[in-house]
């Protein structure tokens, strides 16, 4: 597909995207039942005594509603009570993973679903549970990942803005950048979750554009959640509107990609400069070697961070495909990028 894709002309960009790259109807409903299964077992059985669920909450694409098609994962990220500071998260994160595993075990024994385990992580305190869910009437399978997590949030309402406390909190545990980020699932969920169809479908674009990079590339190459965060950026500075020229949005990202040593990147949505504490961190984040992007959610987590060469690398790919048909007007001229500030 992805010659295709470097084919098609601009005009016809949303089509190709309607055709391989939104999830089929009858999948997304295999999806959601079998995330409702796990989750309401996780709720009611998973922890029987002192140990309680206070949410579970869906993460990953599927959480934020931008799946691919036939590529389907979830996150899990299941809250507990138990659990009062980011650091006991680190600490004990490896018995409640070992509890999850044992219950979803005997689950498998009595349920009507198949469970296949792999323990991703083999050392002593694992960051995640990861196993595969296929059931009886299901032909395709979805991978699911369980991660337990402090809550840090509490009740997340619609308009929600964090006491800066818990930000001040988080700053002053965490020792490396983004390692909580599982704690601020629900606030990057909801950062895309409200954003208009058309906006979702060009972050797949992207995802596709990006996965089927690293497929050539290999490793190292940027985390894909920058590429969703520059895709909401250069939309929110270029158009802004429900309806827009994809292969401009496209053309946008990409020059972003290419511009990656200009990158300075961050919101206000869910933390500030107000609080002394977080001002003085965010002045240091901002500091850092560019790119830096950083996540809406979780001030400590610099997207733009990472393997020196591994910007270089997507940058080339992106240089390469900005001169293909899918950019080129039918009178040959080039769709132009949105003016976006870097």
């Amino acid at each position: 597909i992805m010659e295709e894709l470097r084919n098609t002309p601009p005009r016809n960009l949303d089509k190709f995207i309607e055709d391989h790259l939104l999830p089929d109807t009858l999948f997304r409903t295999q999806v959601r039942e079998a995330v409702d299964t796990i989750c309401s077992f996780l709720k009611e059985r998973c922890f029987i005594g002192s140990v309680r669920v206070s949410k579970v909450v869906k993460g990953g694409s599927s959480g934020k509603g931008t799946a691919l098609k036939g590529r389907s994962d979830a996150d899990l990220v299941v809250f507990l009570s138990n659990l009062t500071s980011f650091q006991e998260q680190l600490k004990h994160r490896g018995i409640f993973i070992e509890e999850i595993r044992k219950q979803l075990e005997a689950c498998q024994r009595e349920e009507e679903f198949d469970v296949e385990f792999e323990v991703q992580s083999k050392w002593e305190n694992p960051r995640v549970l990861s196993f595969m869910l296929s059931s009886h009437c299901q032909n395709k399978c979805v991978n699911f990942d369980v991660l337990p997590a402090f809550d840090a949030l509490g009740q997340v309402t619609k308009d929600y803005k964090p006491d800066p406390q818990i930000y001040v909190q988080l700053i002053r545990e965490c020792s490396r950048g983004g390692e909580f980020s599982t704690c601020f699932t629900e606030l990057q969920r909801a950062f895309l979750k409200q954003r208009p169809t058309k906006l979702k479908s060009l972050i797949r674009l992207v995802k596709y554009w990006y996965q089927e990079c690293k497929k050539n590339l290999g490793k190292p190459l940027p985390a894909q959640y920058a590429l969703e965060l520059l895709t909401v950026y250069a939309w929110e500075h270029g158009s802004n509107k429900t309806d827009f020229n994809t292969a401009q949005g496209f053309r946008t990202v990409l020059e972003l990609v290419r511009d990656y040593r200009l990158l300075c990147i961050y919101w206000t949505k869910y933390y500030d400069f107000e609080n002394p504490v977080i001002e003085q961190y965010l002045i240091k984040q901002l500091q850092k070697p560019r790119p830096v992007i950083l996540d809406p959610a979780d001030p400590t987590g610099n997207l733009g961070d990472g393997h020196p060469d591994s910007w270089r690398r997507l940058a080339g790919e992106a240089l390469v495909w900005l001169s293909y048909p899918c950019f080129k007007n039918q009178d040959k001229s080039l769709v132009g990028p949105w003016n976006v500030p870097v």
